[in-house]
């Protein structure tokens, strides 16, 4: 394996690591939105994400063409495999769109309603798919000599994919309601904060199980834990990181309670690629099969020129939505010249 197949595996993982934490919490406010009490408590959810959540997945598109660029078996196979899934959470993922730009257009209660609930289901659907689709390529799918998926969408559907996708939507609700914390105001941020003290208990609780299962029954998950112990660090200080984002938000330091359930997802990210390095795709049954940074990346040529781009194009996406995030800080407030959400 070269380097630069490391890098761009680190690379991909990255992208996918940002998509998380940021889309992550606009799917989480999805999660809690029809738990809003009224049409301004509703609002100022919207308003919170409004200005962010398509900035948020283009880190989504992004890791997805890394994807396609480095390794394109990969791509290849898992968005063929996946194609049914895929298209639901396009599905899930253009319903939240379309509800946010069409909730006010009627001042009707059963139009906005309508809308709301548009919001709330797609983003919990999409949350649940996405850990879906985390859960099977941890699994491992069925892959032929080829290395194209030899199984069928219902096989995607197995007890191992849905926990994992489970433990996803826990997460990002926990996630989400850290964020409501830090941006609402009044009742409807201290609301918050307890749906937050209730999330991170029971996200704690599935991951614990969730990592028994693991151990019991993904062995190949195991390999490189088992190689160099140091890696078992990351699992304890993700669990910490919740632990310690609970505390701050019963002690009201909103700020620290979201950077920290950011942490903690980048935290199970750190365990995915642990986890799965060098393998991208695993081989179910077969993992002399899988699809790995060595036999699924691109040319050298191709990894170096993309990563003199994503060098020089990295920086402008971080410093855009450095900027966008401070643009918009601070509490929401919805008044008469409030956007349109």
């Amino acid at each position: 394996m070269t380097t630069l197949q490391v890098i761009w595996f680190l690379l991909v993982g990255v992208l996918l690591t940002g998509f998380a934490i940021l889309d992550g919490f606009d799917l989480g406010v999805g999660f809690w939105h029809l738990g809003a009490k009224g049409d301004k408590e509703r609002r100022t959810l919207l308003n919170a994400v409004g200005p962010v959540w398509d900035g948020n997945e283009v880190w989504l598109l992004t890791g997805g063409g890394a994807l396609f660029a480095a390794f394109p078996p990969v791509y290849a196979s898992v968005f063929s495999g996946f194609y049914l899934a895929m298209m639901l959470v396009l599905l899930a993922l253009i319903s939240r769109a379309v509800s946010l730009e069409f909730r006010s257009k009627e001042e009707s209660k059963t139009w906005r309603s309508t809308w709301d609930t548009v919001f709330s289901v797609a983003s919990i659907t999409a949350s649940l798919l996405f850990g879906v689709a985390l859960g099977n390529i941890l699994r491992g799918i069925p892959l032929n000599g080829a290395g194209d998926y030899t199984g069928t969408f219902f096989g995607l559907l197995n007890p191992y994919a849905i926990m994992i996708g489970v433990v996803g939507v826990a997460m990002l609700a926990f996630h989400g309601a850290n964020f409501i914390a830090l941006k609402a105001p009044g009742d409807l941020g201290e609301r918050a904060r307890r749906w937050a003290s209730i999330a991170g208990p029971i996200y704690l609780a599935l991951f614990v199980v969730a990592s028994v299962v693991t151990i019991v029954s993904q062995n190949h998950l195991l390999e490189n834990f088992a190689a160099v112990p140091i890696l078992w660090a990351i699992p304890v200080l993700a669990l910490a990181c919740v632990v310690a984002s609970l505390l701050l938000s019963k002690k009201n330091q909103l700020k620290k309670a979201f950077l920290l359930s950011s942490l903690s997802i980048a935290g199970m990210m750190g365990i995915t690629g642990a986890s799965l390095f060098p393998r991208l795709v695993p081989a179910l049954g077969a993992l002399e099969l899988s699809l790995t940074a060595a036999n699924s990346s691109s040319s050298e040529l191709t990894l170096k020129t993309m990563l003199i781009l994503t060098i020089i194009g990295m920086p402008l996406v971080l410093g855009y939505t450095i900027w966008v995030y401070k643009a918009f800080g601070g509490k929401v407030d919805i008044n008469s010249e409030s956007n349109h959400y």
